[in-house]
């Protein structure tokens, strides 16, 4: 339903009461198309049938998605249901709905929208319609835009945007996507927002498709790991297919996602490295930084890490014959480097400088915007531009205290996987959130091999154990 603007007839637009057209944040911006207009469906309909023509020609068999229909909304909050074709369907005079984000609409707007997404429906049946008279058998799928549609703060927006007639069997296939939810962290909303088009639309788990998301610029590199995880929590969920897009950048960052887990093999082994041992153990931070000298003895240096990686020696720790009967065991358990666990650094374990007791204003860890109920725990290190940001991704859960705007939080919120601080309700708009925590570090042995002589032991030589951090998140 998005045009080229410079290419669409003004009359096809979808407009606010004030008549300015509904435009995208592109440059140059897009347009949407009416779904009142008998014009522009029209060309819709043949781009479809061409389309999926084209498709079958090749070999195919018909196929047809429906991409994010809806009734546009301006950022202030006008909905753009107020062309001319629209007005004339809507009985020529419909009420100015002048925010749809707005708590208290009158039964009168809620209805404009409930007829705005009877139209929308009818104007995607038509679509779908279409491409059967071509090619009865033809497989439809239809792509809903979970944050746009769904909007905590446009409750009744979904009355025009999600409507009840897209309800199965309307479609073969619902896609659902949720990519600004996902890129943020707020897990919370997808969960909710994919229970809630569940719910409303009626088609089971096996019938749907999940789309989490794509890494516009390499900058952002670090969202694939979200996406990934958003991923995980689609096929765990059952859709029939979930997607991650798309090819160019998936290329340019090198993005692998493993889809063949081995069962006996856990990557992380959620037990302490035995205390008595890891207490005396030798600490080694470190970077990766190039460094390249010039002809003139001038130096250009590059760090490829944005944090430091922990290495340690246990070796130290290990005291006595039963020390080392512990340490082969536990090393036997995690088959060697294949299995990664917790270890409690002896020097910096704390939020609170390197061992001092959590409080709930140690570490900030975001700023609420009113819609993000995730918080990844953070540790830092220096101050302003030039801190070390540390990812805390496995604290002890017992230690961790939350507090927004300074007021510690004892109910409302959760803690996730891998460091997560989940909210029941996304903290206000420029809430301060911040967080005390002891953690560990996930670790692995630095190899697959443990050395370790009994004679020297015995004569007082320090075994060497060397573990190597693990990076998460």
């Amino acid at each position: 339903y998005e045009l080229f603007d410079v290419h669409c007839w003004n009359d096809w637009k979808q407009r606010t009461f004030a008549g300015d057209p509904a435009l995208t944040g592109y440059t140059p911006p897009s347009t949407l198309l009416s779904p009142a207009h008998v014009g522009a469906m029209s060309y819709l309909q043949s781009v479809a049938r061409t389309f999926v023509q084209i498709a079958v020609t090749a070999g195919h068999a018909p196929r047809f998605q429906i991409g994010e229909p809806w009734w546009w909304v301006m950022p202030d909050g006008r909905p753009c249901l107020y062309d001319d074709a629209a007005k004339a369907a809507f009985g020529g005079n419909p009420v100015n709905i002048g925010n749809v984000r707005a708590t208290n609409l009158t039964p009168a707007k809620k209805a404009l929208l409930d007829a705005a997404g009877v139209l929308l429906a009818a104007s995607t049946a038509a679509l779908a319609g279409a491409v059967k008279l071509d090619h009865p058998s033809c497989e439809t799928l239809l792509l809903v835009y979970l944050p746009t549609v769904l909007d905590e703060a446009a409750p009744d927006l979904k009355r025009a945007n999600v409507p009840t007639g897209w309800a199965v069997p309307a479609f073969d296939v619902l896609q659902l996507e949720d990519y600004d939810w996902v890129t943020t962290g707020n897990t919370a909303a997808s969960a909710r927002g994919a229970a809630e088009a569940t719910a409303r639309l009626g088609y089971p788990v096996a019938d749907q498709h999940y789309f989490s998301g794509f890494v516009l610029r390499a900058q952002d590199a670090a969202q694939w790991a979200l996406i990934n995880r958003a991923a995980d929590v689609g096929v765990a969920r059952g859709v029939a297919e979930t997607f991650i897009w798309a090819s160019p950048q998936v290329v340019r960052d090198g993005f692998t996602r493993f889809t063949v887990q081995e069962d006996d093999v856990n990557a992380f082994d959620d037990v302490e490295f035995p205390l008595a041992i890891g207490r005396r153990a030798q600490v080694e931070p470190g970077f990766s930084t190039v460094i390249v000298t010039t002809a003139s003895g001038y130096e250009q240096r590059n760090s490829d890490w944005a944090s430091g990686r922990l290495r340690f020696d246990a070796g130290p720790g290990v005291r006595s014959e039963a020390d080392m009967q512990t340490l082969i065991a536990f090393f036997r358990a995690r088959r060697g480097a294949a299995k990664a666990f917790r270890f409690r650094d002896p020097l910096d374990h704390s939020s609170n400088g390197m061992a001092g007791a959590p409080t709930g204003q140690d570490q900030m860890i975001g700023v609420g915007d009113g819609v993000r109920t995730s918080f990844p725990l953070i540790k830092r290190y220096g101050a302003g531009t030039e801190a070390e940001e540390r990812r805390i991704t496995r604290p002890e859960a017992l230690s961790v205290l939350v507090a927004v705007d300074s007021v510690v939080q004892s109910t409302g919120w959760s803690l996730g996987a891998l460091g997560l601080v989940n909210f029941v309700t996304a903290p206000p708009m420029g809430a301060e959130v911040t967080a005390g925590f002891r953690f560990d570090v996930p670790v692995r042995f630095a190899e697959d091999r443990l050395t370790i002589d009994a004679e020297t032991f015995a004569a007082g030589q320090a075994a060497s154990v060397p573990l190597i951090e693990v990076r998460e998140g």
